[in-house]
């Protein structure tokens, strides 16, 4: 190659301020100010966390002459979006701000990216790691779309309103993040099996932030303000492990396959987190690494390792396993032909799952 030939270029974009603590909801003027985001905001929000954040926002932008709307929906479908989409254009809106947990913050991120205009993350919780990626899962037909969105502006993570949604939501963040374990193997393996494109950062990132969370699990209880803050910085660096990258597959592997394949199977029957967090036990087991290590940092942390705590038969389990390499094209552990039912059955025992 001569020299001057060198052409591959990407854009990494990532969130140019992260705010978390104590009562930073507070600063939301002072954030959007900090970012020349001036005029009329959108606040894209759900019936709950519109109590418990969202009208503290609404009043502390219009006591500062930010004109102020607000829509509230419930799940991240496409009617959703439409709706989200919809209102903002007719309010004429400047910016969005997405408050609440995950649906909130994808509808917020895709609308934006749709309407060509910018968007705060505000999480009143912590389920899962996209709070500060540039992907948004939105229900279609046949399960969750993974889909390109915007990264965003910033995010204002405040602890003490984190802290007062249920406990569930955090251990299933966390369960989330630790599901990196066996997402950055199956990247490694595509590399090493396909030369498939691979990011060193992205990859040190999600390990990181997988390592950090196992590391802490004993300290990540319910009810404690210092166990969100613990969690929460890995939770949103996870997220930008994917911006990074320019894909979910620092975050995203075999684990999360059987994750979609359960929301087909038995759907509302457990958080994305905690079935990413099942599905990496099983796939640590494949890759031959430590899976009872993956297995004690979620019963400390109290995310559910087994068919029984999350209220379903061991059928289910197996035939998600058996389906899980359909979900996407992505090459992982399971390959091409994925397991047989046999196979299933045996690595989820094996495991403790059923």
């Amino acid at each position: 190659m001569d020299e001057g030939d060198f052409t591959k270029a990407r854009s990494i974009l990532f969130p140019r301020n992260v705010l978390v603590g104590h009562g930073v909801l507070g600063q939301i003027p002072e954030v959007c100010r900090e970012f020349g985001l001036t005029g009329t905001a959108l606040l894209v929000t759900g019936p709950k966390t519109r109590n418990v954040a969202s009208d503290i926002i609404s009043t502390r932008l219009g006591d500062e002459n930010y004109d102020v709307h607000t829509v509230v929906v419930g799940e991240a479908t496409k009617d959703n979006l439409n709706k989200v989409e919809e209102v903002a254009r007719e309010a004429k809106v400047n910016f969005l701000i997405g408050i609440g947990g995950g649906s909130k913050i994808d509808l917020a991120k895709m609308a934006a990216k749709d309407l060509g205009t910018e968007f705060i993350s505000i999480p009143t919780s912590a389920s899962h790691d996209g709070i500060a990626s540039g992907r948004a899962s939105i229900k279609g037909e046949n399960g969750p779309l993974s889909l390109d969105a915007k990264v965003p502006l910033g995010v204002v993570a405040d602890t003490s309103i984190i802290v007062q949604a249920p406990y569930r939501l955090l251990a299933s963040g966390c369960a989330d993040v630790i599901s990196n374990s066996t997402a950055v193997k199956d990247w490694e393996f595509a590399k090493k099996l396909r030369g498939e494109e691979f990011s060193r950062s992205a990859y040190s990132l999600a390990v990181y932030t997988a390592e950090t969370i196992i590391d802490n699990a004993d300290v990540i209880k319910p009810n404690q303000e210092e166990s969100v803050w613990v969690a929460i910085r890995p939770i949103i660096i996870s997220g930008i492990s994917m911006s990074v990258a320019g894909s979910s597959r620092p975050t995203s592997g075999s684990e999360h396959m059987f994750s979609h394949a359960m929301d087909r199977l038995a759907p509302g029957k457990g958080l994305h987190g905690e079935l990413c967090g099942i599905g990496c036990i099983m796939m640590m087991y494949l890759h031959g690494g430590d899976w009872n290590r993956i297995r004690d940092a979620l019963i400390k942390i109290g995310a559910p390792t087994s068919a029984k705590e999350l209220g379903i038969s061991k059928e289910i389990i197996i035939e998600a396993l058996v389906t899980a390499h359909k979900v996407r094209s992505r090459f992982t552990i399971l390959g091409q032909e994925g397991l047989t039912y046999e196979a299933a059955e045996r690595l989820a025992t094996i495991t403790k799952v059923i």
